[in-house]
C-alpha cells in the first residue's frame, strides 16, 4: 500500500506509479509481431539464396540430383569468355547510367524548380514514360528503331539517306547503346522527380545567402543544391550500381543477349545458362558473382559513409 510522502518543507508528494515491467511477455510479443515477416524473408530470400549458393558448388541441371564438384563452376567463370563479355556490358552499363541519366536528372528537376507555372504538367510528362510497363516501352521502340518501317527509314524518305540502313538493335556495334538509350528513356524521367522532391526541401534561406555573397546560378547549384540534396545523390548512385548488375527486362526483350552475344548482361547469361542449357549448378555460381558485387558495393558505402561522417 503507497502512501504520501512529507517533504522537509510539508509539503505531500503524490506517490509513484509503479514501474512498468519490460519482461519476457513484452519481447514475446515484440517477436510474434515480427514472426510473419521473418518468415516470408526466410523462405522467399534467405532460403533460396542459401540454396543458391549451396547448389553454385554442384553440378546440377535443375531436375535431377545434384552432384558436389567444388569450385569448379567458379574456375569455369573465370576462363568463359561469355561472363567476361556480360561482366564488361554490366560495367559499361554501370558507368552510363552513373553519368548520363544522373546528369540529365539533375539538369531537368534544376530547370523544372524554376518553373513558377505548369510545374505540375512537367511532372507528369516526365513520370509517363516510367509508369509504362517495360514490355510496352520495348514493343513501342522496337518498332521506331525497325530497319523496315521504323525512324530510319521514314527520315530517308525526307532525304537523310544515312539514316536509312541503319539496324540499332541488329548491329553488334549499336545494340547495347540502343538499349541503354532506351532504358534512359524510361529511367531518367524517374530521376527528375527525386531530385526535383530533394532540391524543394533545401533551405531557401542558405540561396539568399549565397545571392549576398554574389553567387551565380552555377554556384549555387554547386555549393547549394548538391550538398542540400546529398542523401538522394549519394543512395540513387548506390542503387544505380546495384541495378545495373540486375538489368534484365529491357535487354531480354529487345535482344536476348544479342547479336552475337554484344548485349549479353550476367543476368541474361544466368538465364540463358540455367534455362537454355539446363547448367542449373553453373547459373547458381553466376547469381553468387551478382550477390557478391552488390554486398561489396554496399560495404563501399558505409566504410564511405563513416569516412566522410555522411548523414545518410
Amino acid at each position: 500500500m503507497s502512501v504520501a510522502v512529507t517533504g522537509t518543507g510539508g509539503a505531500v508528494r503524490p506517490p509513484r506509479p509503479p514501474a512498468r515491467r519490460r519482461g519476457p511477455n513484452r519481447r514475446l510479443t515484440g517477436l510474434l509481431f515480427l514472426a510473419p515477416l521473418l518468415i516470408v524473408n526466410v523462405l522467399v530470400i534467405a532460403g533460396p539464396a542459401m540454396m543458391s549458393v549451396a547448389y553454385s558448388f554442384t553440378d546440377w541441371d535443375g531436375i535431377n540430383t545434384p552432384d558436389f564438384v567444388g569450385t569448379a563452376n567458379y574456375e569455369a567463370l573465370v576462363g568463359d569468355p561469355a561472363f567476361h563479355r556480360a561482366l564488361g556490358h554490366n560495367l559499361v552499363w554501370t558507368l552510363f547510367f552513373l553519368t548520363v541519366p544522373m546528369g540529365m536528372g539533375l539538369l531537368g528537376a534544376y530547370l523544372l524548380s524554376r518553373v513558377r507555372r505548369g510545374r505540375t504538367l512537367f511532372r507528369i510528362a516526365f513520370f509517363i514514360p516510367y509508369v509504362v510497363a517495360t514490355v510496352v516501352s520495348a514493343a513501342v521502340w522496337r518498332q521506331i528503331l525497325s530497319p523496315d518501317a521504323g525512324i530510319g527509314p521514314a527520315l530517308a524518305s525526307f532525304g537523310v539517306p544515312w539514316v536509312g540502313d541503319v539496324n540499332a538493335l541488329g548491329d553488334p556495334d549499336l545494340a547495347l547503346g540502343a538499349i541503354a538509350m532506351i532504358n534512359n528513356w524510361q529511367w531518367w524521367g524517374f530521376l527528375v522527380m527525386l531530385f526535383l522532391t530533394a532540391m524543394q526541401s533545401v533551405n531557401p534561406s542558405l540561396y539568399e545567402a549565397a545571392r549576398l555573397d554574389g553567387a551565380g546560378r552555377f554556384r549555387e547549384f554547386w555549393h547549394v543544391t548538391l550538398p542540400g540534396i546529398r542523401p538522394t545523390l549519394v543512395f540513387l548512385f548506390l542503387m544505380t550500381i546495384i541495378w545495373s548488375f540486375l538489368v534484365f527486362d529491357f535487354v531480354y526483350i529487345l535482344t536476348q543477349g544479342g547479336p552475337a552475344g554484344s548485349t549479353d548482361m550476367l543476368s541474361t547469361l544466368l538465364y540463358r545458362t540455367a534455362f537454355s542449357e539446363s547448367r542449373a549448378g553453373v547459373a547458381s555460381a553466376v547469381g553468387v558473382v551478382m550477390a557478391v558485387i552488390s554486398a561489396v558495393t554496399i560495404a563501399g558505402y558505409l566504410v564511405l559513409r563513416r569516412r566522410l561522417r555522411w548523414e545518410v
